[in-house]
């Protein structure tokens, strides 16, 4: 906080940045206008279990055109949701409506890269479900589709948009924290194993390397600071379990831990953990040199924030300390303030996090910009993690992890 600027103006100013946007940012050349009336963008869903948690038919700015998935009880509720009357049995079937302006791909992961090409080849704007691709070869070709196309693409990467994360943006760009000098992150997800097998028909989840889905732990530091993930050494864990065997990606890990090195040379440590005696928890901590903020393991009220201090102390042993200062920090509910337009200012899932999502991807199509996670953001979340499983399929060997910006 500024001197002389109360904590009711510092507020106020920052949710008057933040409802602009980025709208800063540079423009993505030859952008298609949206072709819908009234300033209305006219959206189509696929897939019907992650896709049907948005809000779109709440935006005052969009409307939901069609919905889609390969199932027919998933494809009418869909329809349900987004009171939605149009309906296609496939992606490939719904791209080809003219009225569609834009897409929100929450299909398998595994399909994420070709869905993308696919949707921009033809002439859709791109909303897609995390991670962006699992295979560094997809991750290239999905960066040149998107500079090629010219059309707006977003990954859905809920961590950004956690109100703790929005909160710890903020204090960074008040330079509260000072130097952001190491953090960590986890993502726990005991049980995943339910989601492996559906009519005793193993799931694209099956298996799933640990670090191929990294992007709710990498986005807590990358979209703070805006720094890159530079280098990896990582190791994994697994048990000989039978559930693991032939699983499609040829994964031995239940889970893995990644050490990574940014390009400012500050220590990054990432779990992503699908197996063990853990708390359900997608959590970081950001340490500074004025200010640490460390977040609850829970999506709760209250997260801990220490902040340094001149004072001397002893600890237990008698040796000298800094008496670093310990408080509560009560957490902002941005969803309810203006950042969001009134219809949206609600709770929603991940923390809040998707109103925040549905609405950057349509003012970002509205406003002819690069959204805030945009192709290189998205890679920059994604990339590592799949340097990070080589690694620890190799014992732990350091790899570089090639730029994408």
């Amino acid at each position: 906080m500024k001197l002389g600027q109360t904590e009711t103006e510092s507020r106020r100013t920052f949710i008057e940045k933040a409802s602009i946007g980025f709208a800063s940012m540079a423009l993505i050349p030859n952008l298609n206008f949206a072709k819908s009336p009234e300033n209305k963008i006219r959206i189509g869903i696929i897939g019907g279990r992650f896709g049907a948690s948005f809000q779109f038919h709440e935006h005052p700015n969009c409307i939901v055109e069609a919905v889609s998935d390969l199932r027919t009880d998933r494809r009418e509720n869909l329809m349900k949701v987004y009171q939605c009357t149009k309906s296609y049995p496939s992606l490939a079937e719904l791209i080809k409506d003219p009225k569609i302006d834009a897409v929100f791909i929450a299909t398998p992961a595994p399909d994420h890269a070709n869905h993308v090409i696919a949707s921009l080849l033809a002439g859709k704007h791109v909303l897609c479900a995390v991670p962006a691709a699992l295979n560094l070869e997809d991750c290239y070709r999905l960066k040149e589709a998107v500079i090629k196309s010219g059309l707006c693409y977003m990954m859905a990467e809920t961590s950004y948009y956690r109100q703790n994360t929005i909160s710890v943006r903020k204090f960074y760009q008040e330079n509260q924290f000072g130097e952001i000098f190491s953090a960590a992150a986890e993502y726990n997800h005991p049980g995943l194993e339910t989601l492996w097998f559906e009519d005793n028909k193993p799931t694209w989840r099956h298996g799933l390397p640990p670090m191929l889905y990294p992007t709710h732990c990498t986005s807590f530091l990358i979209s703070v600071t805006k720094e890159r993930l530079t280098s990896v050494s990582a190791v994994g864990w697994g048990d000989q379990s039978s559930i693991l065997k032939n699983n499609p990606y040829n994964n031995p890990f239940w889970n893995e831990t990644a050490f990574f090195q940014t390009n400012k040379n500050h220590p990054f440590r990432v779990e992503v953990n699908w197996k063990g005696a853990l708390r359900n928890a997608e959590r970081a901590e950001w340490r500074g040199e004025k200010m640490s903020f460390i977040s609850s393991a829970s999506e709760s009220n209250e997260h801990t924030v220490i902040r340094s201090v001149e004072t001397m102390g002893k600890d237990d042993a008698g040796f000298q300390i800094k008496e670093n200062r310990i408080e509560k920090y009560r957490q902002e509910k941005w969803w309810q303030t203006p950042m969001l337009p009134e219809t949206l200012r609600h709770d929603s899932g991940h923390d809040g996090s998707h109103s925040f999502i549905t609405h950057e991807f349509i003012r970002s199509v509205l406003e002819h910009r690069t959204p805030s996670i945009n192709i290189h953001e998205s890679l920059a979340y994604t990339a590592p993690g799949i340097v990070a499983h080589e690694s620890a399929l190799k014992n732990g060997e350091y790899l570089k992890i090639p730029s994408f910006d």
